[in-house]
């Protein structure tokens, strides 16, 4: 399915965000994300002058390092293109991030960690997709024969993922069919 057609306009700017996910040989995990933002258009900009159209206007990366908890181990922030110096300054503030957990609470670590003038909002945009990135690249569907993780008591454990969109309603198809144990028919998330 596609966008339904666009009304006539003009490309102005660019925002890519690539995110990628490794297993390192230690048994940590690596989480990259870059951001590049370009316009369509020469720009004259206050600090760094004319820019040529397609110049970089932002070029920032991340690295996260997670414990199979999802703890975060280390990170690394690097600014290649910014418009202002204070941007190349940020890297302190990301830094107490160490020790923070990549889930629920999450957002809000990044909020007392980098929000704010404390860091960079380019760079504290990125943790969200690497943190979907995080999931993506640690969690997987289980393996033949594999028995579904347990709680303490032995009964199967609810995938955190469940009610966290529409495909994984309690009450939906998906998780009727693939996590019957979990099926709340009728429920509303």
């Amino acid at each position: 399915m596609s966008l339904p057609p666009a009304a006539p306009r003009r490309h102005l700017h660019t925002r890519t965000i690539d995110c990628q996910g490794y297993a390192r040989e230690d048994g940590l995990f690596d989480i990259e994300a870059r951001i590049v933002d370009t316009k369509t258009y020469p720009i004259d900009e206050p600090y760094r002058g004319l820019r040529a159209a397609g110049s970089h206007v932002h070029d920032m990366q991340l690295r996260l390092t997670l414990d199979t908890d999802m703890i975060v181990r280390d990170i690394a922030v690097a600014t290649a293109h910014a418009p202002y110096d204070p941007c190349f300054t940020v890297e302190p503030a990301f830094r107490k991030l160490i020790g923070a957990k990549v889930g629920g609470g999450w957002r809000k670590a990044v909020q007392e960690a980098v929000g704010g003038t404390r860091g960079c909002t380019h760079l504290k945009e990125l943790l969200m997709p690497a943190a979907t990135v995080a999931f993506q690249t640690m969690g997987s569907w289980p393996k033949k024969g594999e028995a579904p993780p347990t709680n303490a008591d032995g009964t199967p454990r609810r995938p955190y993922f469940i009610d966290g969109c529409k495909a994984w309603a309690a009450d939906g198809p998906v998780v009727q069919r693939l996590y019957p144990m979990h099926y709340q028919p009728g429920r509303s998330a």
